[in-house]
């Protein structure tokens, strides 16, 4: 199970060469680099947005994701007081919906299954909706 806390991204992009068995030379090739530049990005924790796109579209696997999922485990409310905040004009693109794939739901499952949080502190912490958490009980949770 991915730690989505603390993201080496070096790392991941590491893993993922690995398991799609990509030929050092291909990564150079695409990325215009040295295969000591692409050592140093395997050991670097974080890097430029415009490096990870180039990996995304290497590997195939959108790496922000990752990232996404960090946002939607640990950053805090918005609005811890519960009362409504004005709407703040934005010329940034707005997402209707949190990004909950596959590994994300696994990640909260686990969590309830083992008795690691109750599912009142899913919803409190990660502010998952309960209609949502009761639906992935239902519908991915371990049957016994």
């Amino acid at each position: 199970m991915q730690n989505f806390k603390d993201i080496h991204i070096g790392s991941l992009i590491q893993t993922g060469v690995a398991e799609n068995d990509i030929d050092i030379f291909r990564i150079c090739n695409f990325l215009k680099c040295t295969e000591d530049e692409v050592e140093a990005m395997y050991e670097s924790e974080s890097l430029d947005s415009k490096l990870l796109l180039k990996w995304s579209k290497l590997l195939e696997y959108d790496i922000f994701r990752i990232y996404s999922h960090h946002l939607v485990l640990y950053a805090p409310p918005a609005n811890q007081s519960g009362q409504k905040t004005k709407e703040t004009v934005t010329t940034l693109p707005k997402f209707r919906k949190n990004i909950y794939t596959m590994e994300l739901i696994y990640f909260i499952l686990e969590l309830v299954e083992t008795g690691k949080k109750t599912r009142q502190q899913i919803m409190d912490e990660y502010r998952i909706p309960k209609t949502t958490l009761y639906k992935w009980i239902g519908k991915y949770s371990k049957k016994e």
